[in-house]
């Protein structure tokens, strides 16, 4: 599983994105359709129209970093946003699960006690 401080957000684009897309055209993206700030730390997640493909924008206080991953075999799950977004926020055991192959909508939660953290 992926580590993440908790003050870190997950974004999804739920459109088709382009993988030719680098760092200039991802940050556009996550402005212009995501209305978020691509310099705030958060990870923003894009997939292509095939669904076999995934990359991950963040800004590392240094620089914007790509993390991609294609895969050999199957696809990522689509995920729906709100009527009139383009972007749906995430946990990152979700997001774990979407990059392993898990169904999040077959998939059920166990109640679990989740103490809220100060922000």
């Amino acid at each position: 599983m992926l580590t993440l401080p908790s003050s870190v957000k997950i974004f999804i684009y739920t459109q088709p994105a382009d993988m030719r897309s680098g760092f200039n055209k991802l940050t556009m993206l996550t402005e212009a359709f995501m209305l978020k700030d691509p310099f705030s730390g958060h990870l923003f997640v894009f997939f292509n129209k095939t669904g076999d493909k995934c990359k991950i924008l963040f800004w590392d206080r240094t620089g914007f970093v790509i993390w991609y991953k294609r895969l050999e075999e199957g696809t990522f799950e689509k995920l729906q946003s709100s009527p009139g977004k383009s972007s749906l926020e995430v946990d990152i055991s979700k997001l774990t699960w979407v990059l392993e192959g898990i169904d999040l909508y077959k998939t059920r939660r166990r109640k679990r006690y989740y103490r809220k953290m100060p922000s």
